[in-house]
């Protein structure tokens, strides 16, 4: 007999045997011979004493409970303890958490410890591929933000409800639905304003972290700030409209959050621009849609889980039909929203209303004499320049000037008369 990768000797106990016991109860089973040494001959050693503290050690130690897949025998005065594969891997020790620290997998004749690779693919293996409802991989998780959030709502946030939700598994450990909402969460939103309509120059950069109910109400706050306000005119009638509803801002970051591939670690992108604003989240569409399902508000949420929080809190008002209503808010433009999708990233475009509208800055240059010019316009459909020389007691010249600086500035458009003829732009 000699040591392998599924066969282990041990003179005598000591505390080191139960990463034995992991390391082959994550990676296919072994037998660990206690009062044998590194050649196989036999140690004497205490069999009664040994098998108690054997027993002690791999229930009070291991998580989660590895008892049912080990086996005690006395053979030739040594303890045969026979480990098989456990079903709930990746197993790991109580004092130190899933880390690699704390979990071991078989390598040759050696127990080593685990990569924080093998640890994802041993937990994704085990399972399945569903990202919310997988163990996290950080077990010292804190729902501050989270307890605030739910607070703020009225809504109950206990050890009972945590585990209704999803956030505790049927194991007790906090799952990756967990790890969102905790304070510990490694994702993020970034931002980037650009002058102009292409990437160049930076105007400002921010990224948001934490829990991800703590994300979206930062989010929010920013892109209200980045929301402006411009005023337009019809005739003396002054318009003020946002520069996108805020209600298609708030569908469109929840949509990002709710609907990302959390698998990736990179961070959901949002890009605005003078005429634009990108939300580009990672993970392309759930199998089985299409970009155009989307348009007539089929939806199929990626996380199914996070997605039931958000309607929980008030959020979502009903499954699938975010996109639809940012689609009501663009019915009377001429510029819609654009949804764009490829194998591993989705991307949604929200145009700027205001963007060909004439700009706050130009109508707050309007003068008495044009403001007398669009006070004819809101009775009669079209004004000459002898109408404007009428109106405004000045001669030709001047009535000519004032035409050009209505034009400059987009009050007024020239008709479809022979060139004399002038109408309110809007």
């Amino acid at each position: 007999m000699f040591e392998s990768n599924n066969t282990e000797f041990k003179r005598e106990y000591t505390a080191d045997i139960k990463k034995e016991v992991i390391a082959f109860a994550n990676t296919g089973g072994g037998v660990i011979y206690v009062g044998k040494d590194d050649s196989g001959e036999g140690f004497p050693i205490d069999v009664d004493e040994t098998l108690t503290r054997l027993g002690n050690s791999i229930r009070d130690s291991i998580l989660p409970d590895v008892t049912m897949f080990v086996n005690y025998e006395i053979v030739e005065n040594c303890v045969k303890v026979t480990v098989r594969e456990g079903t709930n891997k990746p197993y790991y020790l109580k004092e130190k958490g899933l880390k690699p620290s704390g979990v071991y997998v078989r390598q040759g004749a050696s127990s080593v410890p685990a990569s924080f690779e093998q640890i994802r693919e041993i937990i994704k293996l085990t399972d399945g591929d569903k990202f919310e409802t997988a163990r996290s991989l950080n077990q010292e998780l804190t729902f501050n933000a989270a307890a605030d959030e739910f607070a703020r709502q009225n809504v109950p946030f206990g050890e009972a409800q945590m585990r209704t939700l999803g956030i505790i598994g049927a194991d007790g450990l906090y799952t990756n639905l967990g790890l969102l909402l905790s304070d510990q969460c490694t994702h993020s939103i970034k931002f980037a304003v650009f002058s102009g309509i292409k990437k160049g120059e930076f105007k400002t950069r921010k990224e948001v972290e934490g829990s991800v109910l703590k994300q979206l109400r930062q989010a929010f706050d920013f892109l209200s700030l980045s929301n402006n306000l411009p005023a337009t005119f019809s005739g003396l009638d002054r318009i003020e409209r946002y520069d996108y509803p805020e209600e298609t801002l708030r569908e469109a970051m929840l949509n990002a959050i709710a609907h990302r591939d959390y698998s990736f670690s990179g961070s959901v992108i949002v890009n605005i621009y003078d005429d634009r604003i990108e939300f580009v989240s990672l993970g392309g569409l759930v199998h089985g849609l299409r970009v155009e399902d989307l348009y007539i508000g089929v939806s199929q949420p990626r996380n199914e889980k996070l997605a039931n929080i958000f309607y929980r809190l008030k959020h979502i008002e009903a499954y699938g039909t975010g996109l639809k209503r940012i689609m009501q808010y663009y019915d009377d433009t001429d510029t819609k929203p654009e949804i764009s999708a490829t194998h591993n990233a989705f991307m949604l475009t929200l145009p700027n209303m205001n963007y060909n509208r004439p700009s706050a800055k130009k109508q707050s240059k309007i003068k008495p004499q044009h403001k007398k010019v669009l006070d004819y316009l809101q009775d009669n459909d079209f004004i000459s320049n002898e109408n404007v020389q009428e109106i405004l007691d000045v001669k030709q010249t001047r009535a000519y000037a004032v035409i050009r600086e209505m034009l400059e500035i987009g009050l007024i458009a020239k008709g479809d008369g022979l060139g004399n003829e002038y109408v309110l732009k809007y």
